[in-house]
């Protein structure tokens, strides 16, 4: 566990930071999605497999995964230990359900963000995490700092993904 029993009363400049990047990766990922309906959150107007709905999913998905690393290392599998089961559950998490809404995903979402600002707060961010065994990783350990950057960063990236697909999707655009 890589946290303390209490917040600090006042947040660094460097917690402050994370949080002010985090929260701004998040809002631009969910502005995309503003105003949509389930079934335009469902479509795919590109190419791609991806639709808005799914981005959402597969980012809160992400994130929840990180964070839960940050607490407990052994919480994230081995490449060569994950079964057909965990597959599929990573192919439902790029996927809008039927039986799912997207007001439902965004409020699971926001429950996934609040705990990680959470960790933020009270994280050690030097501790040196075991990576899993996976061939993307060139690294054994990563500081929880590093992690809350890589959640910085796949949210930026799925961002960029969801605008595309958003301006193919009605013209609407984040940004511009």
């Amino acid at each position: 566990m890589t946290t303390s029993t209490a917040a600090p009363a006042v947040l660094d400049a460097e917690r402050r930071d994370l949080l002010a990047m985090l929260g701004k990766a998040r809002f631009f990922l969910r502005f995309t999605v503003q105003n949509l309906t389930d079934e335009q959150a469902r479509e795919r107007p590109t190419a791609s497999e991806l639709t808005l709905g799914g981005l959402i999913k597969h980012v809160a998905a992400t994130e929840r995964g990180w964070a839960d690393f940050i607490v407990d290392p052994s919480s994230m599998k081995n490449m060569d230990a994950m079964t057909e089961a965990d597959f599929a559950q990573r192919d439902t998490d790029f996927r809008l359900l039927p039986d799912e809404t997207l007001a439902d995903v965004l409020a699971t979402y926001q429950q996934i963000a609040d705990r990680t600002d959470a960790l933020v707060a009270t994280a050690d961010l030097s501790a040196e995490l075991p990576l899993p065994a996976a061939p993307w990783f060139q690294e054994s350990t990563w500081s929880a700092r590093r992690v809350l950057m890589h959640i910085v960063a796949e949210t930026n990236q799925h961002s960029g993904h969801a605008d595309i697909i958003r301006e193919s999707l009605d013209g609407q655009k984040t940004m511009g």
